[in-house]
């Protein structure tokens, strides 16, 4: 007898409820927890949303309230105290704000951003792109014809000219952002529905007469997720590295409601003078967060992608 069939004698004889159940999303976890470097990013990630939410309770004061401000601690170095005895473990800026509740609160801010327009985005790409597979022929056409031209044009300077166009504020650099990158999710759902589209299911459940709502939703938009999650990854730190750079330009968000790109802008102007802390430390916040979200976005490419798995 061979080991072989030894092992599957044992494994007969194990009951049922103490046998373990492969489920997809116990073999998702699994094949995902594998890098370290990945797991130690999605917890670092969940930190920094957890920072954000929970930013009026967790910041040791609001950076923006006039009566908790004084310019007399303005440019204060880290770890220096005031007159009252209060510590700023991260110094202060020029108006005199704590840098660490700035840092807070600019985080809520750019992952908001960042996050909404991201799910907008992938809203707007996914009905596009299943459109533009499903219907096929003319539709296809001038739909992927209108997504070429919108790829075609660098990202940035299209929401300079839009926000140039708009103005300042949370709900404009959300309809920039938006305009930006719903194409890259439908380049992405078309090429996927369209492979779904060919497939043998599609044409049965075609034959049988169903919906075309029933088809597409129920049966093609599902297989195309698997990627979409990992676009959805990836563009959420390009969206963030980008309201970051439009705030830093100084067309993005007011001074009202600031990003960490406001905060190093704030600070780049003191950087000759040695105060270095004021747009250090929310670059490498802002560096941080991003690359936490690549590095998960580079991991579920592998997990999701059969091609790229060992």
């Amino acid at each position: 007898m061979t080991a072989e069939v030894q092992e599957r004698l044992v494994l007969d004889d194990v009951p049922p409820s103490l046998a373990r159940v492969e489920t997809p999303f116990r073999r998702f976890v699994s094949d995902f927890t594998d890098s370290r470097i990945a797991t130690g990013a999605f917890i670092c990630f969940l930190v920094i949303a957890a920072i954000a939410v929970f930013a009026p309770w967790l910041a040791p004061t609001d950076p923006y309230d006039l009566a908790q401000v004084s310019v007399l601690d303005s440019n204060l170095p880290p770890f220096s105290e005031n007159f009252e005895g209060v510590t700023f473990w991260l110094g202060t800026d020029g108006a005199g704000r704590d840098l660490l509740s700035a840092i807070i609160y600019g985080l809520r801010i750019s992952l908001g951003v960042g996050v909404s327009s991201g799910l907008i985005a992938m809203a707007i790409g996914c009905a596009v792109g299943l459109t533009a597979a499903y219907a096929g022929g003319r539709t296809d056409s001038v739909i992927m014809r209108i997504v070429d031209i919108q790829l075609s044009f660098p990202a940035i300077l299209v929401a300079l000219i839009l926000l140039a166009i708009l103005g300042k504020g949370v709900d404009k650099i959300l309809i920039a952002l938006v305009t930006v990158q719903w194409a890259y999710y439908a380049r992405t759902v078309r090429a996927s529905a369209l492979v779904e589209r060919s497939k043998e299911y599609v044409e049965a459940a075609t034959c049988l007469a169903l919906g075309h709502r029933r088809i597409v939703f129920r049966h093609i938009l599902p297989n195309c997720l698997p990627p979409m999650i990992v676009v959805v990854t990836l563009q959420t730190a390009h969206a963030i590295s980008l309201e970051a750079t439009l705030s830093f330009l100084g067309v993005g968000l007011p001074t009202t409601e600031p990003s960490l790109g406001l905060l190093i802008a704030n600070g780049f102007e003191y950087m000759l003078s040695h105060k270095y802390w004021i747009s250090i430390f929310p670059g490498v916040a802002l560096l941080v967060t991003i690359i936490t979200i690549n590095l998960v976005g580079d991991q579920l490419r592998d997990v999701l992608n059969p091609r790229l798995q060992k």
